[in-house]
């Protein structure tokens, strides 16, 4: 999978609007378990921020429990990270 197809996740997102929360929470999943990328829970809760913010309910439950594993400076990092996603994008 690698970071090409992250990319083209993303991507993906961007071209289908009522898609994108499962999209973003598949996003969430990779790097929460480190499907083929690198474990990085800062980078999943930022996955799973934004698909919960698509409606993604699955997503809010994943959050928190990685949210239980993360200490604050990591969720700001995450949060900080989903709000500079939405401005870029």
């Amino acid at each position: 999978m690698a970071y090409v197809e992250v990319a083209s996740l993303e991507s993906a997102a961007l071209g289908q609007p009522s898609a994108a929360g499962d999209i973003f929470f598949r996003l969430g999943m990779l790097f929460s378990i480190g499907m083929e990328v690198p474990a990085d829970k800062v980078a999943a809760h930022k996955w799973f921020n934004l698909a919960a913010a698509r409606g993604n309910a699955e997503a809010i439950r994943h959050r928190r429990e990685l949210a239980d594993e993360m200490s604050e400076a990591e969720i700001a990092a995450a949060q900080r990270a989903a709000r500079e996603w939405l401005t870029a994008h």
